[in-house]
């Protein structure tokens, strides 16, 4: 394999840990966490994240960077969890994680709008094979729906994929690396849900050794470490290669259930997480023609910068 071609299988393949770990998120959620704490429990994994990774990085926004990551916080984490943990415990863990299957998409119509990126026949029919092939894995699965689930997993997929897309199109301040932006963004996000936290659900919950790990479990290696692998793979791949990654959490998420709690894979499902697999895989096919991120050259202020000018590039690798 050529060194280029290594090392972009070595950063997909790092990025992709990012999914496989959310993937676990559900069993986790209704195994080992108290009941119906969504709020509590997205503080819990956000906020201790983020001030490690500030005091890790020792680097503070500066700039438009204060308002731009209380954003993007607000996007990846401080609407993105909560939702997402409101699925989680209203919803199976497969059929929560499937409407994420529809991120690529999202990314797919944001990205022409705010990258520019035109999308591609190839790249849409390998969306719609994606969310097909996990709705092949949900769909088999026990569990009636619930309406409020099913909404609160589709806001947390919208809300995810507009992040990841504004992730690509601002990049970093110059001289910043992913840890650092990695920690504005969950210590704004976890700051965010705070109140909320309080206001909704009261005092934190009494917690026993199981929930301790759990969080413990979530905090470190589902967000920290996650999202770090997750906001670095941005700064190097397409917005929409990324993205086509996030079907690997449910697949994961419907593994750990066969695996962990005894719950069986019909011949349907094990054809819908292939089907699932292999646009994953194709989605990270770069276009003919394109370079090794395929997107727009950005300005330091974020804005598309015209072919023939010459200007201060954000450092994104």
């Amino acid at each position: 394999m050529r060194p280029l071609a290594a090392q972009r299988a070595t950063l997909t393949a790092l990025t992709a840990l990012a999914p496989v770990s959310w993937g676990t998120t559900y069993a986790v959620t209704t195994e080992f966490l108290p009941p119906d704490r969504p709020l509590f429990t997205g503080l819990v994994r956000a906020l201790p994240a983020g001030l490690l990774l500030l005091t890790l990085a020792r680097v503070l926004p500066r700039g438009a960077w204060w308002w731009k990551s209380v954003v993007l916080g607000a996007l990846n984490i401080g609407a993105f969890f909560p939702l997402l943990f409101l699925s989680a415990y209203r919803l199976p863990g497969g059929m929560a994680a499937v409407v994420g299957s529809v991120g690529p998409l999202f990314v797919v119509g944001l990205s022409a709008l705010l990258l520019g990126q035109r999308p591609t026949t190839r790249t849409l029919l390998t969306g719609i094979a994606a969310a097909f092939g996990v709705s092949l894995v949900v769909l088999q699965a026990a569990g009636a729906l619930d309406a409020l689930g099913v909404l609160a997993a589709l806001a947390s997929t919208a809300s995810m994929s507009t992040g990841t897309v504004l992730t690509k199109r601002w990049g970093r301040p110059e001289g910043v690396g992913p840890l650092a932006l990695t920690g504005w963004q969950l210590t704004a996000g976890g700051l965010l849900i705070a109140p909320l936290a309080v206001l909704v659900e009261g005092a934190p919950p009494a917690l026993d050794g199981r929930a301790v790990g759990g969080y413990l479990y979530l905090a470190v290696a589902n967000t920290a470490i996650a999202y770090w692998l997750w906001f670095r793979g941005i700064g190097r791949l397409t917005a929409t290669q990324v993205t086509f990654l996030g079907p690997l959490s449910p697949l994961t998420a419907a593994v750990v259930g066969w695996a962990a709690l005894g719950q069986a894979l019909t011949p349907v499902q094990l054809a819908g997480m292939a089907l699932a697999f292999g646009a994953t895989v194709a989605g990270q096919i770069a276009p003919r023609g394109k370079g090794p991120a395929g997107t727009r050259t950005f300005s330091s202020s974020g804005k598309p910068a015209p072919k023939d000018s010459k200007v201060t590039l954000v450092k994104v690798g």
